[in-house]
């Protein structure tokens, strides 16, 4: 079973939350990669950033507003 590396962005204001994604894309390669935001702007962001980057992204809406985004290469 593979790790799953975790970048908690909540309580971050953008672009800061996608520039930690970028950074856990990149040294990654591949895998899969938990990121946490409590932002619709930040789930987008880090959404379309994974997806340019070829990587398949799942969101899921937490019980506290914030949002689980599962990225997968």
């Amino acid at each position: 079973m593979s790790d799953i590396k975790t970048v908690d962005a909540r309580g971050l204001s953008c672009p800061q939350p996608a520039m930690l994604a970028q950074k856990a894309l990149q040294k990654a390669g591949k895998g899969t990669i938990e990121v946490l935001v409590d932002s619709s702007t930040a789930r987008e962001n880090v959404s379309r950033l994974a997806k340019n980057s070829g990587w398949d992204v799942t969101v899921k809406d937490q019980s506290d507003g914030s949002y689980q985004i599962i990225l997968r290469k």
